[in-house]
């Protein structure tokens, strides 16, 4: 969690306010690789990468 807290803080500092959707958008994407490899709907995920 303190990694969190310092990417946060590094943001903040530095004004990079830019970078904020971008590390989402990486999130959600790595949920979603990481739910559908392991789901029954996994064909269809990689169908769409």
């Amino acid at each position: 969690m303190e990694f969190i807290k310092d990417l946060f803080q590094f943001l903040k500092q530095r004004k990079k306010f830019w970078l904020v959707p971008m590390i989402i958008v990486l999130l959600l994407f790595g949920l979603i690789i990481v739910i559908g490899g392991s789901s029954a709907i996994a064909p269809f995920i990689y169908t769409i990468f």
